[in-house]
């Protein structure tokens, strides 16, 4: 085995450790339970609540009647990272705002502040021109 691990190296210009710190690596990825998040919802998932929760995102008037409107379904909206998550009851992240098509930097601006507790305010957030969403 031995043998097989330097030769696999010798071909890649890689040593030995590096041969087998990458296949333990990709195996317990493999083998592991999943501890995160994937980083993409599910499309199916996506296009369900979108059709659910269409109605009350576009008549939200901001964002506590966005987030009472989202809790009678279940739901609600919370930062994650630099942007808003869906959050099913009980806390599982389910989504990404922007997969269901309400980037955090549109629901600022239709709001006209950023969302109350949010760790990044709005603080970065420009439109197409590159002025600040918010003064």
């Amino acid at each position: 085995m031995l043998r097989a691990v330097e030769a696999l190296a010798g071909r890649h210009d890689v040593t030995p450790g590096q041969v087998i710190r990458t296949a333990l690596v990709r195996e317990l990825r493999r083998s592991g339970p999943r501890t995160e998040t994937p980083n993409r919802a599910d499309e199916q998932l996506v296009a369900s609540l979108q059709a659910l929760l269409a109605r009350d995102i576009a008549e939200a008037r901001g964002w506590d009647d966005l987030n009472a409107r989202l809790r009678r379904q279940g739901y609600r909206l919370g930062a994650a990272g630099g942007g808003l998550a869906l959050f099913a009851r009980g806390g599982r992240k389910v989504c990404k705002g922007s997969e269901l098509g309400v980037p955090y930097r549109v629901l600022v601006r239709r709001f006209g502040g950023a969302l109350p507790g949010h760790p990044h305010g709005a603080v970065g957030l420009v439109d197409a021109q590159d002025d600040p969403l918010i003064e």
